[in-house]
């Protein structure tokens, strides 16, 4: 097992050797799934709490529903829409949020997702952040893979990872996290799309709360606590 000092390494230097190896080991990732920008949108929001597989279900019954735009989503009853997207999980809340976002939209922008993503990438996250049920991990995800803006999203695996290998401490708050990552690597969408979909990856796998070190990709970056049986 290979230790190195975090001080003698720039974080740039070990945030690039986790992506690389995190790369070499599960190539791409083919994220964000999704037709269009809206169903990236719908699922950036129903993806709340709970997994991927629950949200293409929810989905799915918006399309069987023949329901599945803009207009008609922001047309349909909340208990309908609540129904709809039950397999997601706090379904009633996802729905008022969904509909939050959706007034936002034909209020500000006529239901015009295009003219949204012509704001600026501050500017666009500032806006979104203002709608009640979007946070910043939702809004980041839908800047970086709706927008396609060079934002990054942080999410529960992030901070793990990123403790785990020395690179933050447990105070860390969303944007000091966030800021990790811009400030030492290359503004690129598809770099900071790759790189967020391969740490869920080795999150849900590997970095577990109950850590799997000798099986993952990273075990031999830098680590700052012992190995776990």
């Amino acid at each position: 097992m290979r230790f190195v000092k975090i001080a003698h390494m720039k974080k740039a230097e070990v945030l690039t050797e986790i992506y690389d190896s995190l790369f070499k080991s599960f190539g791409k990732q083919y994220w964000w799934p999704g037709d269009t920008d809206f169903e990236v949108v719908v699922g950036a929001i129903l993806t709340q709490n709970t997994n991927w597989t629950n949200v293409e279900k929810a989905i799915k019954n918006i399309k069987t529903a023949k329901v599945f735009t803009l207009k008609k989503l922001y047309q349909i009853n909340e208990d309908k829409l609540a129904e709809l997207i039950k397999p997601s999980g706090y379904f009633n809340v996802k729905a008022k949020r969904l509909k939050n976002f959706l007034e936002w939209l034909f209020t500000n922008y006529n239901g015009s997702l295009t003219k949204l993503f012509k704001q600026d990438c501050a500017i666009l996250r500032e806006q979104l952040l203002s709608v009640n049920g979007i946070g910043r991990e939702t809004a980041d995800s839908i800047i970086l893979y709706a927008a396609k803006k060079p934002t990054f999203v942080v999410d529960a695996y992030t901070k793990r990872v990123l403790v785990r290998h020395g690179l933050i401490t447990e105070d860390y708050n969303y944007e000091a996290i966030k800021a990790v990552f811009e400030e030492n690597l290359p503004k690129e969408v598809s770099f900071y799309n790759e790189y967020h979909a391969l740490i869920v990856r080795v999150g849900k796998y590997y970095c577990k709360p109950k850590m799997r070190c000798e099986e993952c990709p990273l075990k031999d970056v830098y680590r700052t606590r012992p190995r776990q049986n």
